[in-house]
């Protein structure tokens, strides 16, 4: 799940892992990728990279994989997601990221079958591992609670956030206004339409605002992501609310587009219902724009005192939140500012130097 794109795991995994191998050139570090990315990335002298070609949450990676891995022989196996060969019984470390599927396991994972697989492998990756990293206390207190865990076992890392995020010029603005054909004034979510990520929810909430006397005009909503078949209620939504004209589903965005639509929101709404960490706020934050966010899971203590927090099963809260930082520009300024602090919190480097930490307590090295 290796990946440079600022996306979830993938992004984990390239930002820990250039750290690891800087900070330790004498270890040999052997790095397991499936194409395109064996393909795509070279790395230094001291890494290995082995071409698996297993997909993932497949028989292959239960198998095909267990055999590599058995082959290599590692003295130390930091699985970066839960997804670990059952039978491998090398010395190994796992990060857990949420348990959303747990509460939220969604259309794909609805079968009984599936619910039973994901049982089996997360509690196999949970409880043979030798440590549990979770990439928040939240996560770290959901996975005691579900898998009945020592909290001796587990240690948690929060995600760090690059310097790629930041505010940018009015020219900019424009640009990407230009390019989406947008107003002045749009709301912005980044993400994927999974149940727990509330779309619906937020799409109500948006009808409200359009529904009142606001001062903005023209207001429109941004979503990027995939659109996902799975998923219809959220185009139904659209529909059944009249919101045809002032919802832009702008797809899968470039790097370079996304950067400039964070920065060029009025405000970013972020109304999961569950996060095992949650960076989008983060990101969003670092571009200088004000956050309001669900008060849910990790949510809140990512986001500190810096968003305007409401209940994501409220959709009346939810819109009067959004519509408080739309309406008085002296809290949404104080949002920005505060924004930019708490992301001072969130480092790379500090959540490369404790991972390392629990390999130390494992593996001498």
């Amino acid at each position: 799940m290796f990946s440079d794109a600022f996306t979830g795991i993938g992004r984990y995994n390239f930002e820990l892992t250039r750290r690891f191998f800087s900070k330790f050139p004498d270890v040999q570090w052997v790095l397991f990728l499936n194409e395109p990315q064996f393909s795509q990335f070279d790395f230094p002298k001291n890494v290995r990279k082995i071409c698996v070609n297993a997909p993932h949450y497949s028989l292959a990676e239960q198998t095909h994989f267990l055999k590599i891995l058995n082959r290599e022989k590692c003295d130390l196996v930091h699985f970066t997601h839960f997804n670990v060969p059952i039978l491998y019984r090398g010395k190994f470390v796992v990060t857990i990221h949420d348990t959303t599927i747990s509460f939220f396991p969604g259309k794909k994972f609805s079968s009984w079958w599936r619910k039973i697989a994901y049982r089996i492998v997360i509690s196999n990756a949970i409880f043979r591992s030798k440590k549990v990293i979770t990439v928040s206390k939240n996560t770290a207190a959901d996975v005691e609670k579900l898998f009945r865990v020592s909290p001796k076992k587990i240690t948690p890392i929060w995600n760090g956030i690059g310097n790629e995020f930041s505010p940018r010029s009015e020219s900019e603005h424009f640009e990407i206004r230009k390019k989406f054909d947008l107003p002045e004034k749009f709301l912005l979510y980044t993400g994927v339409w999974r149940e727990h990520k509330n779309l619906v929810g937020l799409l109500r909430a948006f009808a409200r605002i359009k529904n009142e006397e606001l001062k903005i005009k023209n207001l429109n909503l941004v979503i990027t992501g995939k659109q996902d078949p799975n998923y219809p209620e959220v185009l139904e939504t659209v529909k059944n609310l009249n919101l045809e004209k002032s919802v832009k589903f702008v797809g899968l965005v470039d790097f370079a587009d996304l950067q400039k639509l964070y920065s060029a929101a009025a405000v970013y709404v972020f109304p999961s219902f569950y996060e095992g960490f949650g960076l989008p706020p983060l990101e969003a934050m670092a571009a200088g724009t004000p956050v309001a966010a669900s008060n849910s899971s990790a949510i809140p203590e990512v986001c500190g005192d810096a968003a305007l927090f409401f209940n994501p099963k409220n959709t009346e809260e939810m819109a009067a939140k959004i519509s408080e930082i739309l309406e008085n520009p002296k809290l949404a300024a104080d949002l920005v500012a505060r924004g930019a602090e708490r992301v001072k919190k969130f480092s790379w480097d500090f959540s490369a130097d404790a991972t390392l930490k629990i390999y130390r307590e494992v593996v001498q090295f």
